[in-house]
């Protein structure tokens, strides 16, 4: 028996085992009696439990806060935010005030009263800096926003719950259920307008990450068969940069597939399946979908993450969802599909996009 055939062997023996053992999982996963046999007891708890202490422990390390601190673009927008809409008198809960720099602006903008809200140990650092700083009016409250109590209702909701994918810091559920439980009639969400983009891209030759089983020649070695091996995870089919020099450009004209007004939303008012189409207008490799968001206050001040915008805020990211390399012309039709079961969560998120030739689309 030969060398290669001793290694194909031990392989395929590997390969056998592996699905028999993931059979088995299966199987005692399907019958909670089995199942107690070899697992200890699961802790249950809901998603955004989880989300909550992931929250807390990502934003208690300073090296989180750093990078928005230093993010001139996010810094610069909600200091002109504040200036131009909060107003001297007002009552302002600022939700997850982490250092507490958006509570100052607010403060010193001539807000009568700000509730400075967040649940992770950032806190501390919050009130020693407000001290240092000689900002007096401001109650820093250590709970999580859900169980928040105020004997008054406010004039503003000053937050920056923002996520790389706009939902995935539970903006929606958490400002309105302060929205609904504090905000005046006629208050105000600072900032409240938003937009959420997927489209379809091309990225520069040299930063493109094709699948592995695409690479048909490197340097005279095929890696096609890797197909069979293709991942079922989500996290596997996202890539994520912010950085200017993945994205070539647009493969059609961006527009956005959600808006978002916090004033009037509802968790169950975002729909849950997308389906949209887009005229190629840029011809080449059609690489994936990019995900960015942008976020309005009036239309001269607009904070966006968009990969090929110069002036984006670069502490947030964007996601691209990997496709297969489809080479598109100008005049093709894509129809987009993205269908999630929680916003909040990316690898709840399936997509898929079918590319029509022009000229079939003529006849």
């Amino acid at each position: 028996m030969s060398f290669s055939s001793i290694q194909r062997f031990t392989v395929s023996v590997s390969q056998r085992v592996r699905r028999s053992c993931e059979f088995l999982g299966k199987w005692l996963a399907r019958n909670p009696q089995r199942k107690a046999w070899f697992y200890a007891p699961e802790n249950i708890t809901t998603p955004a439990e989880k989300y909550r202490q992931v929250n807390e422990d990502y934003f208690a390390d300073l090296h989180a806060q750093e990078r928005m601190l230093a993010d001139h673009q996010r810094m610069d927008f909600y200091h002109e935010a504040i200036r131009r809409k909060i107003k001297a008198g007002d009552r302002v809960i600022d939700l997850g005030t982490g250092t507490g720099i958006l509570a100052a602006f607010a403060s010193r903008q001539g807000a009568e009263q700000v509730y400075a809200v967040d649940h992770s140990s950032i806190i501390e650092h919050a009130k020693m800096l407000a001290a240092e700083n000689g900002i007096e009016n401001v109650d820093f409250e250590d709970v999580h926003s859900s169980k928040l109590y105020l004997d008054e209702e406010v004039d503003v909701i000053l937050h920056e719950q923002i996520g790389d994918f706009l939902f995935d810091e539970a903006m929606v559920p958490n400002v309105c259920d302060l929205r609904d439980r504090f905000l005046k009639p006629g208050g105000l969400i600072l900032p409240s307008q938003f937009e959420l983009f997927c489209e379809p891209i091309t990225m520069n030759d040299d930063r493109r990450e094709p699948y592995i089983w695409e690479l048909t020649d490197v340097h005279g070695f095929d890696f096609s068969s890797m197909e069979e091996s293709r991942p079922e995870n989500a996290e596997y089919h996202g890539l994520v940069s912010c950085d200017l020099g993945v994205v070539k450009h647009f493969m059609g004209k961006p527009e956005p597939i959600i808006e978002v007004d916090l004033h009037t939303i509802t968790e169950s008012t975002l729909p849950l399946t997308i389906t949209f189409k887009r005229k190629v207008i840029n011809a080449g490799i059609l690489d994936g979908l990019v995900i960015y968001m942008k976020a309005k206050v009036d239309e001269d001040l607009v904070l966006s993450s968009s990969p090929l915008d110069p002036k984006r805020a670069p502490h947030w990211g964007y996601r691209i969802l990997r496709l297969d390399q489809h080479e598109a012309k100008v005049g093709d039709e894509m129809e987009i599909t993205l269908a999630v079961k929680d916003w909040a969560d990316p690898e709840t998120w399936r997509w898929s996009c079918g590319v029509w030739d022009a000229e079939q689309l003529e006849e």
